[in-house]
């Protein structure tokens, strides 16, 4: 018995010395580090693809820039399958260069955007420049709704997976790592390119791209807790001097003296380091998105074996992500406004255009947001959401604009007013918040100004003051003035004469907007008008003596009006001047209740005219634009100088001037008229496109009381031409020829119409 006692004693601490010399194996926790590198940062979704596919779990993830936004998406719970569908399928040149939708824009900033070629801020008269060319508004709004399934989480460790990013605070030099805070607002402040976008701010810190110190976080992954670190890094060497060939590619060139010399440290720090080869691809070539996703699935794919390995020493089965439901929808019950110093609530709010405690489709927030980026007002716009069980608080952080006062400047050229080089100088807060003051002067063949200031409250009531003064010269037919309705003495020896029309019109009106797509104007207005020539006296004075230097101008009208009016207006085309898609509506009544009456034969009338158009698709790259008009004259005074005059080709913005292909500016008089015009517009290449119009019209006087206007069109008219989208505006070239007639007209516009 003793015996037996003894032998089972001996024989278990054989084993528990055996326990001892073979440890438990524990599986190691797997850290992935991304680096930055702008768009070659995508080829982290290729190698994600890969290290899913061997079976490898990744339990913290730390980037920079582009790796920081991927390696957030991955950490709160995207597949790499479902990455590389989102990024396939988005327009990342759109999102980085802060391209906003016309639609986006209110009816004032519209007519700056499609006016002015070149914006500089200009305080104390002083010219500087922007701190950045985007603001990542359009990226900050795609990753807001990408992470909305963690808007809730401040603290990153509590994401499904722990992460953290890199940022630079600019204003110290020294590294920021961001593993708290709201993680839109995080990711983006680590990608902040310095030159391509403007610092973000955070927290009270103002913060640029983190790859500035450390493009490649591996160390601080370490000291996260991973004992294994996989690397995916996509940053390239030393460029020579014909890669060199923008500010971005100098910038990168020059970080990269330092990070070189780095990563033969870092990459010692990582167990299987990925390094795709991206020599050939730049930091801005997103449209070459899914060559890169690609290039990283093979570079990951060289290491699959030690990938696999790893898999097998995590002993544990890899459990393939679901896809994650977007939300499309919220409601939000609360709005919270910070920063609007200069700017009353009403006027954010108002610009927003979202009711509380109203479903809200992402679509509509965004395009709220995208109001108030138009505007100009705010250097930063960002905004954070937050479940309240009820539904969300929509937080706003506004970092306002500093910069109050803008010098613009645009050139034109046209076969009307002819060469002309606009200055503008912009104030912002003149007076009150939310207002504005701009003064055009417009230089050249033809000197104008143009004044406005308004202060704009959004769908709230809006009022303004306009003051503008337009002239022009052209040689028209006589005829067509004799049977235009003025008192002018018949002279045979007559056959064209030149015409100077000037408009020095005043105005005061209250906007506002309805349905958030159209804008409603009621106002009172001064004109005075005067059409004049110096050609009759010229020829009387051919007749009898030697012409003097200066021949005095007979006028066939020199007048001021006051009237009262209204507008609608509804533009939702996505180019004023090649629309693609989109539909326009412009009713415009005035009633003149008042004249000085040059011509003595004022009695009050009215006019009313209306323009209704669409634009769509037919083929990719080729479009229709179909628009219809008219207008008439209701009264029975015979002041003629409000009648409609069609002739010419473009947009010059006069009374009841409107645009006719086939026949010369104005050449087609009447007091009322119904126009048909269709635009067939194929974008051959980027920017560049070929044009084919036609136009039909009958104009007359009194065509709606004779019903003349239902019948066949009188005149008709044809045009070919090309038009560019340059950087200093539209370049438009039209031939237009008409069967009535045996000329032909050749259209030149160089430049934004003003």
């Amino acid at each position: 018995m003793g015996r037996c006692f003894l032998f089972l004693t001996v024989l278990a601490i054989c084993f528990q010395s055996l326990g001892q010399t073979e440890p438990e194996q524990v599986p190691p926790k797997v850290g992935l580090v991304l680096s930055g590198g702008g768009a070659k940062g995508l080829a982290h979704i290729g190698a994600l693809k890969a290290i899913e596919e061997a079976g490898v779990t990744i339990d913290y993830i730390g980037g920079t820039s582009m790796g920081a936004i991927i390696g957030a998406l991955y950490a709160s719970g995207y597949s790499a399958d479902q990455l590389d569908s989102i990024f396939r399928n988005t327009n990342l040149t759109n999102l980085i260069q802060d391209n906003l939708p016309r639609n986006a824009k209110t009816f004032y900033e519209k007519e700056d955007s499609e006016r002015y070629a070149l914006t500089l801020p200009f305080n104390d008269f002083k010219l500087s420049f922007p701190q950045g060319l985007s603001s990542g508004q359009n990226i900050y709004n795609a990753l807001v709704q990408l992470l909305f399934n963690e808007r809730d989480v401040r603290d990153f460790s509590e994401l499904p997976i722990p992460f953290f990013c890199i940022a630079t605070n600019v204003e110290t030099g020294k590294e920021v790592m961001l593993n708290k805070g709201y993680l839109p607002e995080a990711i983006l402040a680590s990608g902040t390119f310095p030159s391509l976008f403007q610092p973000s701010e955070v927290e009270g810190q103002v913060l640029i791209d983190g790859g500035v110190l450390n493009n490649y976080p591996v160390e601080e992954l370490r000291a996260m807790g991973a004992d294994f670190v996989i690397g995916v890094d996509v940053q390239h060497g030393l460029r020579d001097r014909a890669s060199l060939m923008s500010a971005t590619e100098i910038l990168l060139q020059i970080n990269n003296f330092r990070t070189i010399k780095d990563m033969q440290r870092k990459s010692a720090l990582t167990d299987i380091y990925i390094k795709p080869e991206m020599d050939k691809f730049s930091v801005i070539d997103f449209e070459l998105k899914n060559t890169i996703i690609d290039t990283g699935n093979a570079a990951a794919k060289e290491h699959v074996e030690a990938l696999k390995s790893l898999a097998s020493q995590q002993m544990k089965p890899f459990i393939k992500k679901p896809n994650i439901v977007q939300v499309d929808s919220l409601i939000v019950n609360r709005l919270i406004i910070n920063g609007n110093d200069n700017f009353s609530r009403s006027y954010v709010k108002g610009k927003l255009r979202i009711n509380l405690n109203e479903k809200l489709s992402f679509a509509k927030l965004q395009q709220g947001i995208n109001n108030l980026v138009a505007t100009g007002n705010f250097n930063t716009i960002r905004y954070e959401l937050t479940s309240n069980g009820l539904g969300q608080d929509l937080t706003m952080n506004l970092v306002e604009n500093m910069d109050k006062s803008f010098l613009r400047i645009a050139a034109h050229y046209d076969n009307l007013y002819k060469s002309a080089a606009l200055i503008n100088l912009t104030k912002k807060n003149v007076l009150m918040n939310d207002d504005v003051a701009s003064l055009d002067l417009i230089l050249g063949d033809n000197v104008r100004y143009n004044f406005e200031y308004y202060v704009d409250r959004g769908f709230y009531w809006s009022f303004g003051i306009n003051s503008r003064f337009y002239e022009f010269v052209k040689e028209v037919d006589y005829g067509l003035v004799l049977q235009s309705n003025f008192e002018i003495p018949v002279n045979s020896n007559v056959k064209n004469i030149n015409l100077d029309v000037s408009d020095f019109t005043n105005q005061f009106y209250l906007q506002t907007v309805i349905k958030e797509e159209f804008a409603f104007i009621v106002g009172a207005e001064h004109k005075l008008l005067k059409y004049s020539t110096t050609t009759l006296n010229q020829i009387v004075n051919d007749s009898t003596q030697p012409a003097p230097t200066a021949s005095p101008a007979t006028f066939f009208e020199k007048s001021n009006y006051l009237s009262t009016y209204g507008k609608l207006i509804l533009d939702t085309y996505d180019d004023k001047y090649f629309p693609s898609k989109g539909i326009y509506f412009n009713g415009d009544f005035h009633f003149y209740l008042w004249s000085s009456d040059f011509n003595d034969n004022f009695k009050e009338f009215s006019i009313a005219k209306a323009t209704i158009g669409t634009a769509f698709p037919l083929w990719p790259k080729l479009s229709l634009n179909i628009e219809t008009s008219g207008g008439f004259k209701l009264g029975t005074s015979r002041v003629a100088a409000f009648d409609f005059v069609l002739g010419g080709y473009g947009n010059y913005p006069l009374n009841n001037f409107e645009p006719f292909l086939g026949y010369d500016f104005i050449s087609l008089p009447g007091n009322s008229y119904v126009k048909a015009y269709a635009r067939l517009d194929y974008e051959f290449s980027p920017n560049n496109h070929l044009l084919f119009a036609a136009n039909i019209s009958n104009v007359d006087d009194d065509i709606f009381r004779t019903g003349e206007w239902f019948t066949a069109p009188d005149y008709s008219g044809y045009g070919v031409g090309y038009g560019w989208e340059s950087f200093f505006g539209p370049v438009q070239i039209i031939y237009s020829w008409s069967p009535e007639n045996d000329d032909g007209n050749l259209f030149f516009s160089i430049g934004y119409w003003f």
